[in-house]
């Protein structure tokens, strides 16, 4: 990969969310691995306010958006592209994951995710590493118009084994995994960007 991954005169922005609310979890873990392991120049910013956020619900949007779903939305926009790490919950998605991209799809034609584009991973204490929540989150992102990187795929399974007590992430494969898609997306930003 080249080290500049960003055409323009600053650093490659990339916001991170994790679509869960527990603190140990190990999506949260994972987005921060991704900030320490980014190549340079590019900058992962933690957006963390998820549980802020209410439900969506149209007749409060038509009131204007609340402060939580503002900060979403900005965080997004201002950044060049998006890196989302999903729990899986019952073979899908989690609540709260989908509840972001809900709230970050509208107004439809105008929304944040629009043309942004989005890197996904997880992680699971499972054997399938979050294969079906990803898949369901990558149908969700296209539909409203986010261009998901296609490849590469981490799944992060057996997540017990990959992390320390600290959360820290220490699997050196899995390290590796997570830089070759931060790598992939710059490029697939840059290639958008034209």
């Amino acid at each position: 990969m080249e080290d500049d991954v960003h055409a323009g005169s600053g650093p490659l922005i990339v916001c991170g969310i994790a679509g869960s609310l527990r603190r140990d979890s190990y999506n949260r873990a994972l987005v921060r691995a991704a900030r320490e392991l980014a190549p340079g120049p590019m900058e992962v910013r933690i957006f963390d306010r998820v549980g802020d956020i209410p439900l969506f619900n149209q007749d409060v949007e038509a009131e204007g958006d609340p402060p939580a779903v503002q900060a979403l939305k900005e965080a997004i926009r201002e950044a060049d592209a998006l890196l989302i790490a999903t729990p899986e919950y019952n073979h899908g998605v989690s609540g709260v994951l989908k509840n972001c991209i809900d709230w970050a799809s509208r107004p439809p034609r105008d929304a944040a995710l629009e043309g942004k584009p989005v890197a996904v991973f997880g992680a699971s204490p499972g054997i399938t590493g979050t294969a079906r929540a990803q898949t369901q989150l990558r149908e969700s992102l296209s539909s409203i118009g986010a261009l998901v990187l296609p490849q590469p795929q981490v799944l992060v399974y057996r997540a017990r084994e990959k992390f320390d007590e600290e959360l820290e992430l220490t699997h050196e494969r899995t390290r590796e995994r997570v830089g070759r898609l931060l790598g992939e997306l710059a490029a697939w930003t840059r290639r958008l960007a034209g």
